[in-house]
C-alpha cells in the first residue's frame, strides 16, 4: 500500500502565500491582511497564520514588525539572507565532520576560479574601484581582526562584480567557514603580505580585463592558502 503524506494546513497556506509571492501577485514591501483576516480566507485557525508566517520568515519572504504601523510585510530573500543560511548549514555539516577540509577547498576553487574569470569580463569601474580599497597598505600593519576583515571584502567584492547571483550564493559560505578557521590560528605579518600581493595581481587582471590571468591568479592564491588552511584545520580538531 502506497501512503501519501498529508501536508499540513500551515504548510498549505505557506505553500499559497509562497506562490503569491513568487508569482508577483504579491510584490515586495507590500502589508499582508491581519492575522484574522488572513484566517478567514484560507479557512484556517489564527494559530495556523501564524505558523504558516513564521515558515516564510525563516525563507526570508517575509517580515514582522510590531507596533502601531507593524504586521507582516512581503520581502525577497538577498544575497546576504541566502548566504547566511546556506553558511550556518556548512559550518553545522564541516563541526560533524560531514564535510572534510578536502570538500571545501576543492568547491571553493570550483566557483571562485570561474567567478574571477567572470569579475574580469563583466566589471565595472565602480567594481575597480571598491576591490582596490579592500587591499590595505603592508605598513602600518593591521591587527589580525582587521586584516581578515579586508580579506571578507575582497572576495565579496570580486563575487558582486562577476554579475553572477548563485555563484555569489555558493561561494561565500564557503570562504567565510573556511577563513573563520583560519583566523582562529596564529599567522605572522608575512602571510598578510603575501595575501596582498595575491590581491592586487587579481585585481590587475580583472582591471585589464584578462580572464585568463584572473582565473590563474586566482589558483595560484587558494593553491597558497591550503597548508595554512589545513594547519589551522587540525589545530581546531585538536582543540574538540
Amino acid at each position: 500500500m502506497t501512503v501519501r503524506r498529508v501536508r499540513k494546513a500551515y504548510e498549505q497556506v505557506a505553500d499559497q502565500l509562497r506562490e503569491l509571492i513568487v508569482s508577483g501577485k504579491l510584490a515586495p514591501g507590500e502589508r499582508l491582511p491581519i492575522e484574522s483576516a488572513l484566517a478567514r480566507e484560507f479557512g484556517v485557525s489564527r494559530a495556523t497564520i501564524r505558523e504558516a508566517l513564521r515558515v516564510l520568515a525563516a525563507q526570508g519572504l517575509v517580515r514582522t514588525a510590531k507596533g502601531p504601523a507593524g504586521g507582516s510585510f512581503v520581502t525577497l530573500p538577498s544575497v546576504d539572507h541566502i548566504s547566511s543560511f546556506v553558511q550556518a548549514n556548512v559550518a553545522l555539516l564541516t563541526e560533524t565532520r560531514h564535510v572534510t577540509l578536502e570538500e571545501l577547498l576543492e568547491a571553493r576553487e570550483l566557483v571562485e576560479v570561474p567567478a574571477a574569470r567572470l569579475a574580469a569580463a563583466r566589471r565595472s569601474q565602480a567594481d575597480l574601484d571598491r576591490l582596490r580599497s579592500t587591499v590595505p597598505d603592508d605598513t602600518p600593519p593591521l591587527a589580525n581582526a582587521e586584516e581578515f576583515t579586508y580579506n571578507a571584502e575582497f572576495h565579496s567584492c570580486l563575487l558582486e562584480a562577476g554579475r553572477n547571483t548563485l555563484l555569489q550564493v555558493s561561494a561565500q559560505p564557503i570562504f567565510t567557514v573556511l577563513q573563520t578557521h583560519l583566523a582562529r590560528s596564529t599567522l605572522g605579518r608575512s602571510f598578510h603580505t603575501s595575501i596582498h600581493a595575491h590581491h592586487l595581481r587579481i585585481l590587475e587582471a580583472v582591471e585589464a580585463a584578462d580572464a585568463d590571468a584572473a582565473a590563474a591568479e586566482m589558483h595560484d592564491h587558494l593553491a597558497f592558502l591550503v597548508p595554512y588552511y589545513e594547519r589551522a584545520w587540525r589545530a581546531a580538531h585538536r582543540r574538540a
